[in-house]
């Protein structure tokens, strides 16, 4: 299937080089962005992990990554090994979970991290989820259910946060709330396919078409919008919730009572991760663009805004992982929906990462600040 898809990319001007879909110099060029290339960073890491006698789990590899967008830190899962930051772009990592941290993450929306920096949640599969504030220096382990978790959302809203949601591995969509900090879990239904917190008591979600709203907890759920997210998470940024959609950013500045999409059209999975500020977004995906002869419409990949949606550029190729296939974009499957791949972005250095279950860990350095 991989020598497939080179031949149909190299019959559409595109160059595949080892560890990355990559296009060719003027793929990138007509975007503006000069043509890099992905390449790995985890194999020493998992290397001295083995050498000294320890075991990563299944499927090996890596397996989560994510980025604390006010400092640049590089957050990565080691199955079985726990949480590594690296500070230096992927140079060099340091363990700093303590032994607490266990499992991988199974989607790409595991780790759930503040957007005001500082603090994350790891929903684990086959190990330990946490609860992280104070810069990864505090780990408080949250009850295990089942396996474990698919992905989840913590109230960052709180200077405590209790009220988390978590989607149940294999369940058929379990959604369970605490609101003791994962002291407890409590089951409020199936077939949610995305979720998200505005605060303690308003929650929005998913069941596959549109979105659904709380008020009281997730006890009633009312119909408030017909776009439909593909993200499985909600990001909520300075009082106003994003989630990514078939049409690009979904929005809502009223606590989830009404929904528009902003900005110019893109097929987004992946996302959305924020720059310095909320104008300044990172979505994975990919846009149809206007031009046929440019050979990089709608190439999927890292694209990025500074106007809050209004233009998107491709900032990075899809990264292709040994074996493995790019999304499916049949038309009608629910493509990327967020299994095994992870990504992230760090805005300060403008570098792209990615994660995808059993692989090492892939690094993109955008040649062009933005």
């Amino acid at each position: 299937m991989i020598q497939l898809l080179r031949i149909c990319f190299l019959l559409a001007g595109l160059t595949v080089v080892p560890g990355s879909f990559a296009p060719a110099a003027s793929a990138l060029a007509d975007q503006g962005t000069p043509a890099a290339a992905w390449g790995p960073i985890s194999d020493a890491l998992t290397q001295r992990i083995t050498a000294q006698g320890n075991k990563i789990g299944y499927p090996g590899g890596t397996a989560g990554v994510v980025v604390n967008r006010t400092t640049g830190d590089l957050f990565m899962v080691v199955p079985d090994q726990g949480m590594w930051r690296s500070s230096d772009h992927g140079s060099s990592f340091e363990r700093v979970d303590g032994g607490k941290a266990g499992g991988r993450c199974e989607t790409g929306f595991a780790l759930n991290a503040d957007p005001a920096g500082g603090r994350m949640a790891c929903f684990m599969l086959d190990g330990t989820a946490n609860l992280v504030t104070n810069a990864a220096q505090n780990w408080k382990p949250l009850l295990n259910h089942g396996r474990g978790w698919d992905y989840g959302v913590v109230d960052w809203s709180a200077r405590d946060p209790k009220t988390i949601l978590a989607v149940h591995h294999e369940s058929g969509c379990e959604l369970h709330l605490s609101t003791d900090a994962g002291a407890a879990w409590k089951l409020l239904g199936k077939d949610f396919t995305s979720i998200g917190l505005f605060d303690e008591s308003t929650f929005v979600a998913s069941k596959g078409t549109g979105v659904l709203r709380s008020t009281d907890g997730g006890a009633k759920w009312n119909s408030v919008s017909d776009i439909t997210p593909t993200g499985r998470t909600l990001t909520v940024l300075d009082g106003k919730g994003y989630w990514v959609c078939k049409d690009g950013l979904m929005v809502s500045a009223d606590k989830g009572k009404t929904w528009h999409v902003q900005g110019a059209p893109i097929e987004a999975a992946w996302g959305p991760f924020f720059g310095k500020t909320a104008q300044q977004i990172v979505v994975v995906g990919r846009q149809a663009g206007s031009d046929p002869k440019r050979s990089s419409d709608g190439m999927p990949g890292f694209y990025r805004t500074d106007d809050g949606g209004k233009h998107w550029k491709l900032i990075a190729p899809f990264p292709s992982f040994e074996k493995e296939n790019i999304p499916d974009w049949t038309p009608g499957k629910q493509w990327a929906a967020g299994w095994f791949c992870c990504f992230a972005w760090d805005p300060i250095a403008n570098i792209c990462y990615a994660s995808r279950m059993g692989h090492a860990a892939l690094k993109y350095a955008v040649q062009q600040q933005q």
